[in-house]
């Protein structure tokens, strides 16, 4: 079975209450339960206005710190929520790995929503691209699977092919290559989100953009790795919205919408090969495949 990286540490409630007496002591008497569980953290929620992020594998350390250290300085220049800590938890003998206790926000996650009933993110989604997409400095945290040239996931890709997961894989493989012949990228280093797909986006209640959730893999590079959000986000109609908006806010060139559909091709063959206990990821790259090949 192809399912997403197991996890390293149980990360149950009684864990995380301990390290809330252990370092935010006025915290933990609060109510806590377990939220979400992704490929690299837990979300538990803490009481009304909050929640506790904690990683469920060594590697989502860095992730974590990275939010830690950049997320407050980017969030000041978004036109979005974003879920910036409003407490560090640090490595301790009880738990080896940072994690944060973040704002909560009331919604439902983009993944959940009808394709078709996301058209409504397209004008907010391009314009906290427009904002985010910015020169970022040389130290900006490294992802060496986000911003960087396409070429160099070339061989991951073609293994998820193989492995028969990836429905219509010679003409995926036929995409792929000719987003492989486009221009690489030769602007400098801009920060992205980095892992920009509904189930890391909220919805509020009236269909618009409660929060952008999940900013782990926050990096510098190519914008066309966001860009990718337009075909695994929206439908048709969505993703003529989005380009517009962005492309008026910010004027990313043809060559980067190009590569933006290969790194769409890329993150959906990931979801499809690697989300067999995850159904909502699957249905995602399911629906965003289908969309690169149609478009």
């Amino acid at each position: 079975m192809a399912t997403r990286p197991a996890a390293e540490v149980d990360v149950t409630p009684a864990l995380v209450r301990a390290l809330l007496r252990e370092q935010h002591p006025d915290l933990a008497d609060r109510p806590l339960a377990v939220a979400a569980s992704g490929w690299d953290t837990v979300v538990l929620r803490l009481g009304d206005d909050l929640a506790v992020r904690v990683p469920r594998r060594a590697s989502a350390d860095a992730l974590v710190r990275h939010e830690q250290r950049w997320l407050p300085g980017l969030a000041a220049r978004l036109p979005a929520p974003v879920p910036v800590p409003v407490r560090v938890g640090r490595p301790s003998p009880a738990f080896a790995w940072s994690w944060s206790v973040v704002p909560w926000f009331t919604g439902r996650l983009g993944g959940l929503v009808p394709r078709a009933g996301r058209s409504a993110l397209a004008g907010p989604l391009a314009a906290v691209v427009a904002a985010l997409h910015t020169p970022a400095p040389g130290d900006a945290p490294h992802n060496p699977v986000r911003g960087v040239p396409l070429s160099t996931r070339d061989r991951a890709v073609r293994e998820r092919l193989a492995t028969g997961a990836v429905p219509d894989a010679d003409r995926v493989l036929a995409r792929w290559r000719d987003a492989l012949d486009v221009p690489p990228w030769s602007g400098p280093p801009l920060w992205l989100h980095g892992d920009l797909h509904p189930v890391n986006l909220l919805v509020a209640p009236d269909g618009g953009l409660a929060a952008v959730l999940d900013w782990g893999d926050v990096t510098a590079g190519d914008p066309a790795t966001d860009l990718a959000t337009a075909w695994l986000t929206f439908d048709a109609a969505g993703r003529r919205a989005f380009r517009a908006g962005v492309t008026a806010a910010s004027g990313p060139d043809d060559a980067t919408w190009a590569r933006a559909r290969g790194w769409a091709l890329c993150m959906a063959s990931a979801m499809l090969a690697h989300s067999d206990d995850d159904p909502v990821m699957r249905a995602v790259g399911r629906a965003a495949m289908a969309q690169v090949l149609a478009d």
